[in-house]
């Protein structure tokens, strides 16, 4: 198989596909005939012919997918115009911490916020797909320990953790929930994520 057919098999499958793609599902297209380091070469080519389009070709965490660029959104939300769901400052906050600091407990949680976090705004961050408990601290009553997901990722199309907005300054421990909902509160915004609202009577996730 020449290289235009597997580029043109890989395009079809990609922008045919509901969720991404991995490296070993797009390999099953070609029943393992191409090395995991061909692959890469031809996404990259993909990448490059996309370059000046509206879609482009992007690696997240669960694989390989096709999305909108962040510039086009404003436009494309005119034909679905209801509102993105609004997020409360304690829900960001505590999503946040998760994200910066995981895997930690939920009194890891309460430390650094210094409040009390209900439990259904863990419930409403675990029912959204964006986080999870991993395991376990060894310690009196065995405390759970949240981590994100790659749902989390995926939604905020990123590949790895690494690649979450910075804090201001990384050398200084962040003791404040503010400073990490505020990092994260971008990210958010571009996966369709309105500004938090002052009042967290109104948690949406």
């Amino acid at each position: 198989m020449n290289t235009t057919d597997a580029r043109r098999i890989l395009e079809a499958a990609l922008l045919c596909s509901a969720q991404p793609l991995s490296l070993r599902e797009l390999g099953a297209l070609f029943d393992g005939a191409l090395a995991p380091d061909t692959l890469r070469r031809l996404l990259a080519d993909l990448q490059l012919a996309w370059a000046d389009r509206g879609l482009e070709l992007v690696c997240v965490a669960s694989g390989w997918r096709f999305q909108s660029r962040p510039q086009l959104r404003p436009f494309l939300d005119r034909l679905h115009p209801e509102k993105p769901p609004r997020y409360s400052r304690a829900v960001l906050e505590t999503l946040a911490i998760i994200a910066y600091r995981q895997p930690v407990t939920r009194g890891d949680m309460e430390a650094i916020r210094g409040v009390t976090i209900g439990s259904q705004i863990l419930k409403q961050l675990e029912d959204r797909g964006w986080v999870e408990v991993i395991g376990h601290r060894e310690t009196v009553g065995r405390p759970a320990l949240y981590a994100t997901t790659r749902q989390f990722l995926d939604d905020l199309g990123l590949a790895s953790l690494d690649q979450l907005p910075l804090l201001q300054d990384a050398d200084t421990p962040v003791r404040d929930g503010a400073e990490l909902e505020s990092a994260l509160t971008d990210a958010l915004s571009g996966a369709g994520a309105q500004r938090p609202t002052d009042n967290d009577a109104h948690e949406v996730v």
